[in-house]
């Protein structure tokens, strides 16, 4: 272990915002009916999504975090209908692509892309990419009802491989069967809880990514990357048993060399020493990220200083970890 590291520079990649567009149109679908995470962006959660502007920028400085990746927070436009998530999108990336304008060195962006038309969506992600000069995308788990894997949306991640840009695959609630079946009957506040950060986003999350790779996406596109937040969403402690499928998916290479090929991870604010060194150890120590998960999560910068001086981290894979790592991704520097 070591101790009294100096300061370093924090480049976080899972920071989220909002815009009243956005929220008045999950209102209008009422999307808080089959998605409960919802209750989560108000208040002085709500406040601080919505906000790309000095009251942010003085958080960032309160945490010591130099640079946030803004990313539309989930559900994103996943439940919108194409003829009107398409304007949606392009106004959400614009309003990041003016707050960068407006600090350049504070912040940069994920695209968000009007998911259920997958052929406009890769054409968004290239206007991001190529005008907005944009760092990759973030997509929310399920499009509607259906998964990633579906052959509706090979256009995005081809888009993404062509453009060799990083999909980070976020949280979103389960389907409401699956909430009824498991996550429920313990009381209102605890079925949310449970079906959303307690557990149930992030086996969600972890299984769209199995699913993604299981079907081939990294056989057909070799070079294209994923994140995963929250330390991997549960499958780096399931390595082990996920390999037994390779046989049976008929994939080209053995399970564990797409995590360490084709996946980085990142914090996620759960800064636990230990899920460290586990995803160092299952991705390799120049495939993890430092992220906050703000505003739902926000630290302080004591709380962050010392979870990096008890990382085991020797001083350069420490300076990897915090913005290094990033900086090679989106160079598209892969390793």
């Amino acid at each position: 272990m070591v101790n009294n590291r100096s300061p370093l520079h924090l480049i976080a990649i899972e920071e989220h915002f909002i815009t009243k567009e956005v929220q008045k149109i999950w209102n209008d679908i009422g999307l808080s009916r089959s998605d409960p995470s919802l209750i989560h962006n108000l208040g002085i959660i709500g406040e601080r999504l919505l906000n790309l502007s000095k009251a942010r920028i003085s958080l960032m400085d309160d945490a010591g975090v130099d640079i946030q990746v803004l990313s539309l927070t989930t559900p994103a436009l996943h439940d919108i209908k194409a003829e009107i998530a398409k304007d949606i999108s392009r106004r959400c990336n614009d309003a990041v692509a003016e707050a960068i304008a407006r600090y350049p060195n504070r912040f940069q962006g994920f695209a968000t892309l009007p998911v259920s038309d997958p052929e406009q969506a890769a054409l968004e992600l290239e206007y991001c990419i190529k005008t907005l000069g944009f760092k990759g995308v973030m997509l929310s788990g399920r499009i509607n009802n259906k998964n990633l894997d579906h052959s509706d949306f090979l256009p995005i991640f081809e888009s993404a491989n062509n453009l060799k840009v990083p999909i980070f695959l976020h949280p979103r609630t389960p389907p409401q069967d699956i909430c009824k079946t498991y996550y429920s009957n313990l009381s209102p506040d605890l079925d949310t809880a449970i079906a959303t950060y307690g557990l149930g986003w992030h086996y969600d999350t972890g299984l769209q990514f199995i699913r993604l790779l299981l079907s081939g996406i990294f056989d057909r596109f070799p070079e294209l990357q994923m994140i995963l937040g929250h330390w991997g969403e549960m499958i780096l402690f399931y390595v082990e048993r996920l390999c037994t499928m390779k046989s049976i998916a008929k994939l080209n290479k053995p399970i564990n060399e797409y995590f360490r090929k084709n996946l980085y991870v990142t914090a996620s604010g759960m800064f636990l020493p230990d899920y460290l060194e586990r995803a160092a150890q299952i991705v390799g120590k120049r495939r993890i990220l430092f992220s906050t998960d703000y505003p739902y999560q926000h630290k302080s910068k004591y709380e962050i200083q010392s979870f990096l001086n008890e990382c085991s981290l020797s001083d350069e894979d420490l300076s990897n970890f915090t913005h290094a790592n990033w900086i090679r991704l989106t160079e598209c520097k892969n390793e």
